[in-house]
């Protein structure tokens, strides 16, 4: 597939933050493996119409895009600060606007980031069936990670890096010829 696309989304406000850092690691390491482009989004950058929207027509321009790119991309990486145990609220509002059969067969990288491990069941209780909902392809392998995990909102822990890249890798059964071929190039 010639110019796959990873789009990544972020539930959080804040810049900079870790859950952005870790999404935007694994979108990383996914193009390096198969030579996606990437487009990553946060909700800042979904802005203010979402609030007060009640189906996608509502969203402003801006927001549209946002949600048109998650839906047209070959590739999800979905990432959300944990908050109470769960993702943030805008954050599951902008997946409420998504038609129930648009990822539907979509591959998807479930991430949360959290402060500390009693958050880390987040991809597999809240993300996991979110996008089971969509009939979306979550990859066998989540990645979460701790503040601990984390230098100046960058991520510096190997163990991580090393769950992050086994979910990419898991990306070779939607692509295989991309996989062997950037396996060949290393």
């Amino acid at each position: 597939m010639p110019n796959a696309k990873l789009v990544g989304l972020v539930g959080n406000f804040s810049r900079p933050s870790k859950s952005y850092a870790l999404v935007e690691t694994v979108a990383g390491l996914a193009a390096k493996r198969y030579g996606f482009r990437t487009q990553l989004h946060d909700l800042t950058d979904i802005g203010p119409s979402l609030g007060n929207a009640r189906h996608h027509k509502d969203l402003d321009e801006v927001a549209r895009q946002v949600l048109q790119n998650i839906v047209s991309a070959d590739v999800l990486v979905v990432g959300s600060p944990t908050y109470k145990g769960s993702y943030t609220g805008l954050f599951k509002h902008f997946f409420d606007l998504v038609d129930p059969l648009a990822l539907q067969g979509k591959p998807v990288i479930l991430t949360a980031t959290g402060g500390g491990d009693r958050h880390a069941l987040i991809v597999e209780h809240q993300l996991r069936p979110l996008f089971g909902f969509f009939m979306a392809h979550t990859l066998p392998s989540a990645v979460y990670a701790a503040d601990r995990d984390f230098v100046d909102y960058r991520l510096v822990s190997e163990p991580i890096r090393g769950r992050a890249e086994q979910a990419v890798a898991e990306l070779g059964a939607f692509f295989p010829q991309r996989s062997l071929h950037a396996e060949a190039a290393e």
